[in-house]
């Protein structure tokens, strides 16, 4: 089975001779499985979500989405989820909802007004009327009604309040795919270790850890947020 994801020797420098964002990743992500990379801010996440969308390009090395290299046809099984607001902000949710059907073939709307509904988000607001929560559960649920192979959600809880990211983390887990990854990017690890199958460590631009929740837990007789806590103390 080709990997959602795969990358050998990857490496990014946003200079001619560092630092280096990526420094020599060698990562597979299989399908069908919600994967946590995590890290504290600075340690390459947002990069390398960037590079298999295909908004970057490598340094060195290669990265592999599904078996091909980032590109028009790869853009269309990515569904990404960025890191701050990239829509205009004059936007009404129901303008939202027509664009991404217009851009997107494999946009559900049905799906995306029911989570709308269920979210409680009127399609008459503009986007530069809610609240910084609210316009990120918008672009969770633009992203998530995609019918993608590949969802890369750069902190899709970070600025949602604790008691709403629950919420968003079963809106994710219960509208993808069963065959498709997740990517979750994220520093808040004790909110969103329980919906995960497996975890990137990511440090410096470098792999520390990849493993299964599972074996962290049995091997380590550890939650996943407090072996990344040891392993990365200051």
């Amino acid at each position: 089975m080709t990997n959602a994801l795969s990358c050998r020797g990857l490496s990014k420098s946003y200079g001619k001779i560092g630092p280096w964002a990526l420094n020599n990743v060698n990562l597979d992500l299989p399908s069908g499985q919600i994967v946590g990379l995590l890290g504290p801010n600075g340690s390459g996440k947002t990069t390398l979500l960037k590079l298999a969308c295909g908004l970057l390009t490598p340094t060195g090395g290669t990265l592999l989405v599904g078996g091909a290299a980032p590109g028009l046809e790869t853009k269309k099984r990515v569904s990404y989820l960025p890191d701050r607001n990239y829509l205009p902000s004059w936007m009404r949710t129901g303008d939202l909802l027509d664009y991404f059907g217009d851009f997107y073939t494999d946009f559900d709307r049905k799906k995306a007004e029911d989570m709308l509904k269920r979210l409680e988000l009127d399609k008459k607001m503009q986007l530069k009327a809610m609240s910084k929560g609210t316009r990120e559960k918008v672009q969770l649920v633009l992203v998530m009604s995609r019918a993608a192979d590949l969802y890369l959600l750069d902190e899709p809880i970070g600025g949602v309040d604790p008691a709403a990211r629950d919420y968003i983390l079963d809106t994710i887990i219960s509208n993808y795919r069963e065959d498709a990854t997740v990517v979750i990017s994220t520093h808040l690890i004790a909110d969103v270790e329980k919906v995960l199958d497996t975890v990137v460590f990511l440090n410096g631009g470098k792999i520390g850890l990849v493993s299964t929740t599972d074996a962290i837990r049995a091997e380590q007789g550890k939650s996943v947020d407090t072996l990344f806590r040891e392993v990365y103390r200051c």
